[in-house]
This record gives structure tokens, sequence and C-alpha cells, in this order.
């Protein structure tokens, strides 16, 4: 079987990751570079593997913005066309959350404004710097790392679901205005993967588990368990996801949102 088969047809690609220090946004980045795309990496700071790939001489450019700030995105969407001439992908993978382990009344507007602003604004803020790019591409793509507490609300983290769900919707409902344009917007949606957001020292699993007095590990093998597969997503699997979207192998796929949860939710 030819190889040329696999191509993504993503070497040569302008592309913009937001969130690229670790977890999935790094294998995100990694996955790009692998196929040949021309990548501007946006972080907070910089991270040892970032610059790895660099020494490694991997066609990256690192941008160090603060994407919760209103002018964060823009100002990576900026470098991207000023290293570049203009923008091909976006990936939105900016997000964090923080379990809310005594209910809805403890959760104060200063928690509402910083989980909405890191995971809804951040993706609103860098789509809107980088639509006239996309759509002056001709085949623009934009994918959104949103979540699967979008469709499975959760009250342990109540905020979070809530803004993952409007993200989520925003993706929809930008598909429709856009696609005449020629450009495709599509979201993934994993359940826990193994990043530190989940198996960090300041992670879910160790927040919970120091809370309620249980082994960290427990929590986090107890998450797993919930799973059809029993394990945890791979960073590198919701990676594969977001290229194959990112890519003109998708073809005609627009404003969808695809789960990756190891059979986790049961509805279709």
């Amino acid at each position: 079987m030819s190889a040329a088969r696999f191509d993504l047809g993503l070497a040569g690609q302008r592309v913009v990751v937001t969130g690229a220090g670790r977890g999935i946004g790094l294998a995100v980045t990694e996955g790009f570079l692998a196929a040949g795309a021309r990548v501007v990496a946006g972080s907070r700071g910089r991270t040892d593997a970032l610059d790895e790939l660099i020494r490694q001489g991997a066609e990256l450019t690192v941008v160090e913005v603060d994407l919760a700030t209103p002018e964060g995105p823009a100002e990576l969407v900026a470098a991207a066309v000023a290293a570049h001439g203009g923008v091909d992908v976006l990936v939105n993978n900016v997000g964090a959350v923080r379990p809310r382990l005594d209910g809805f009344s403890a959760i104060t507007d200063a928690d509402w404004d910083w989980t909405l602003t890191l995971n809804l604004m951040t993706a609103v803020r860098a789509t809107r710097a980088a639509l006239p790019h996309l759509t002056a591409a001709g085949d623009g793509r934009i994918v959104t790392v949103s979540s699967l507490n979008a469709r499975l609300p959760d009250p342990l983290v109540l905020d979070y679901s809530a803004a993952k769900g409007a993200l989520t919707n925003f993706c929809k409902a930008l598909s429709k205005q856009v696609g005449p344009q020629g450009v495709r917007v599509n979201c993934v949606s994993p359940g826990p993967v193994e990043t530190a957001l989940w198996k960090g020292a300041e992670g879910m699993a160790a927040t919970v588990g120091h809370r309620l007095g249980v082994d960290p590990d427990e929590v986090a093998r107890n998450a797993g368990a919930q799973a059809a597969t029993g394990r945890f997503t791979r960073p590198t699997e919701v990676a594969d996801l977001v290229l194959f979207l990112a890519s003109p192998r998708s073809g005609n796929v627009t404003g969808a949102d695809f789960v990756i949860d190891g059979g986790m939710i049961d509805g279709l």
C-alpha cells in the first residue's frame, strides 16, 4: 500500500496552535511538524519540549504570550502572519479546569471570569484575529479542543462544563457562517487525557484526592475505569484526530464535534 495514501496534505501549511507548551497542545504541535507544516506555537512561557523541537531543526516559532489577556490571541496571530504571510489552520487548544469541591454556591464571579476567559474567550479572540487570514487562504480550517463535559455536565466542574458547552455551540454556529467562505470549523471533545491537567501535581486527581483523603492514583484509576476501554486517552490520539480535521483529507466535514473518550459517554 502506498505511503502517499496516508499523506494528510499538511506539508507547508501555516498553523497556529494555542496552549502549545505541554499536553495536548504539545502533541498537536509535534504532529503538525512531523507532517511538514510550519507551526507558530503560543505558550505562556517557553518550555523545554518546545525548545528541544527547535534544536532538532523543526520549522517552529514559539511566541510567549498570555492568551488570557484580551490582546494575547491577536498578538499570536499577528506573529504568525509576520513569520509566514498568513494562516491556513488555527487550533484552539487553550483550556484549564479547577474542581469545585464546595459546590455551585462557592463559585465566585472571579471564578466564572477565569473559567470563561480561558475556555471560551481565548478561542473567540484567536478566531476573530485569524478569520480574515483563514478566509484569504481560500481553504481555512479551525479545530477547537472542547471537552466531553460539553455533553456530560458535571457539578464537580460546573463552570468548566458550562464554558465548554458554550465553546462547542460557538464553533457550530460559526461553521454555518464561514462555510460559504471556504473555512471549515470542527471540535474535538476528549474525555480524561493523560496530561498534567488530570495527573499533574496540581491536577484534577491530586486536588480531588487530597480533599477526600484518597490516593490521587486511585482517583485517576476510577476515572479511567468509567471508559469502555478502561483507560485515559493519550495526547497523541487527540492530536491525530486534530490533524485529520485540519487536513484536506477531512474534505466536507464541518460543524462537527468528535468525542474521543474511550466510550465513556452513553449518548450517540
